[in-house]
């Protein structure tokens, strides 16, 4: 399976449409005490983590260019990715649902979940093939331990 769009590409769209979402359904408003801090706090969580990721690939010095990944040097497993497989997506993710939560529309939470779909399908698991190709059982192991988001 190719890869089709740079996930950048991919969250633009999906907070667009997001965006009309909220501007063209005249219901599913919500509000509710300190979103304003929980979208803070996303938005936060988001750029520390989608930066100590790309920080970790170059230290690693190994490809952070997600349409070629097949150009990858080293397998990144420590720092952020003890935790998530996918800490830059999982950035992404975060970013989103604090766009979601400033437009305060829920049915951008199924173009959220649209998202995670869309990513898992269309670059996760391209990604993933590629990478057990190429690095074989330490990369069975390291998904054996560590989970796909979170």
């Amino acid at each position: 399976m190719k890869l089709k769009l740079p996930p950048a590409v991919v969250l633009v769209l999906f907070a667009l449409l997001m965006f009309f979402c909220a501007k063209v359904l005249p219901f599913g408003y919500f509000n509710f005490l300190r979103q304003t801090y929980l979208i803070y706090f996303l938005l936060g969580l988001s750029l520390c983590i989608g930066f100590l990721a790309v920080i970790q690939f170059y230290k690693e010095k190994t490809t952070v260019d997600p349409m070629k990944p097949d150009k990858v040097s080293n397998l990144v497993t420590n720092g952020l990715y003890k935790y998530s497989r996918n800490p830059m997506y999982l950035a992404m993710l975060f970013l989103l649902v604090g766009f979601g939560l400033w437009l305060g529309n829920a049915f951008n939470s199924l173009l959220i979940a649209g998202f995670v779909h869309y990513m898992n399908k269309f670059q996760i698991f391209p990604e993933e093939e590629i990478l057990q190709n190429h690095f074989g059982k330490a990369y069975k192991m390291y998904c054996s331990k560590v989970r796909r988001w979170f």
